[in-house]
């Protein structure tokens, strides 16, 4: 049975969409996004838990291309595997997280996907300064090796469990700075994140602050990805456990004022909300949540 065609009926602008699997290829995540009513998608671009990678054949890449046109789907937004840390001092870890991110780098461009999103690591004990230095270091090395490649890596906002770097706006900003080539690099604000991290968006006054915040510190133009998560667990509690829209510790507000943002029109907002079992189900339950908040604005 074929997927049905999606219906995008968000405002003008409003770029909605989900994470979803490439289970039997890359080129089938495009008609899962179809299938939910996708407007973006998210997917890795080989499995999220191994070093290692199988090839990309190129009838699975044109048949990725084609899909994503026939959905209507753009753009695509890639994830790296949760196993690279570039802030490692560990000269075994960083090298394999090298390899692997300029693997990942690679096969991005090769997919024509414009955003690679990925966490900045852990120092893992090193020290903050150590940590960041390294992650600066490494991306501006890789960066390099891959000049004239069209592919943004896309620093994701964290929680700041354990000695995860990225939680402070601060530490985004340095990176950036350090790497240097603003043209290659971008950022990805997630909503659980930053609340776990202790940015309080629950309310219109607090969203405005904290955009107001991130704008001054790190500068809106380099936000390029938006991962819209609710959060299981409190404000601060620098803890990354994501929850459906609304039914978490964040509430509707914040996602109101995030779809309704006229400066964030364009950009890419992308649910990695629990997929309870049904993937279809859940992911378009979550999207109908963030489109009627944002019709609810338009039509007040």
């Amino acid at each position: 049975m074929q997927p049905r065609q999606s219906q995008h009926t968000e405002p003008a602008g409003l770029v909605l969409g989900a994470h979803m699997s490439i289970a039997g290829g890359v080129d089938l995540a495009p008609l899962r996004g179809r299938q939910v009513g996708c407007r973006t998608i998210q997917l890795f671009t080989k499995s999220s838990n191994q070093w290692r990678a199988r090839s990309l054949p190129s009838d699975e890449i044109h048949r990725f291309h084609a899909n994503l046109q026939a959905a209507a789907i753009a753009p695509a937004v890639a994830h790296g595997a949760y196993l690279i840390n570039l802030a490692s001092t560990d000269p075994a870890l960083h090298q394999k997280s090298m390899a692997a991110c300029l693997e990942e780098l690679e096969r991005a461009e090769t997919l024509s996907i414009p955003y690679l999103v990925i966490h900045p690591g852990a120092h893992m004990g090193a020290g903050e300064e150590a940590g960041l230095r390294q992650v600066a270091n490494s991306f501006r090395k890789l960066l390099k090796r891959t000049k004239g490649y069209r592919v943004r890596v896309v620093l994701e906002t964290t929680a700041g469990q354990g000695t995860a770097l990225g939680h402070r706006f601060e530490q985004i900003a340095q990176l950036l700075d350090q790497i240097g080539l603003p043209e290659r690099t971008g950022v990805c604000l997630d909503t659980c994140h930053l609340f776990a991290a202790g940015y309080d968006i629950r309310t219109t006054n607090g969203y405005s602050a904290v955009l107001r915040l991130f704008d001054q510190v790190v500068g809106l133009p380099s936000l390029k990805v938006i991962h819209l998560n609710d959060s299981k667990k409190e404000l601060g509690c620098r803890v990354d456990r994501h929850e459906h829209i609304g039914k978490g510790a964040i509430g509707l507000e914040a996602f109101r004022c995030l779809v309704t943002d006229p400066r964030l029109r364009g950009i890419p907002m992308i649910i990695e909300t629990p997929k309870d079992g049904d993937f279809v189900k859940a992911d378009r339950r979550n999207l109908k949540t963030l489109r009627d908040l944002a019709k609810k604005q338009q039509n007040a």
